[in-house]
């Protein structure tokens, strides 16, 4: 599952729940409710950032006068970590014996577990 997305202010641990979008060519700063995917010029405020925020003399702000919340997880961040645990429970591929690799050091590999980057599936006890 993706992690929540951060509030793009320098030190700020929270959570985003808004986006923040200039329209230059109008002078305009508009915060609104956080947008699906983050953007390249865009940036995602948490709600007391959202809520303080103010332009530079001559701009105006536009901003959402509802409550901010953060997204609900969507049914693709569901999906992907159900992917990613049964990649995960799958064995890995055996190995050629050691003396096909040109003599290294002999590699047990134990089929009832498999390890796919970070992820470890590890058998239950019997």
């Amino acid at each position: 599952m993706r992690s929540p997305r951060r509030c793009s202010r320098n030190g700020c641990p929270r959570q985003a729940v808004a986006t923040l979008t200039y329209v230059y060519n109008e002078s305009t700063a508009v915060v609104g409710p956080l947008a699906a995917f983050a953007e390249p010029h865009t940036y995602d405020l948490c709600e007391p950032h959202a809520r303080s925020l103010t332009a530079p003399r001559g701009w105006n702000v536009v901003r959402h006068e509802g409550e901010f919340e953060p997204p609900p997880p969507s049914a693709d961040d569901l999906v992907a970590l159900a992917e990613a645990v049964r990649e995960a429970a799958r064995p890995a591929p055996p190995r050629p014996p050691s003396d096909e690799q040109g003599g290294g050091p002999q590699h047990h590999h134990n089929p009832q577990t498999g390890r796919r980057g970070h992820l470890r599936v590890i058998p239950p006890n019997h």
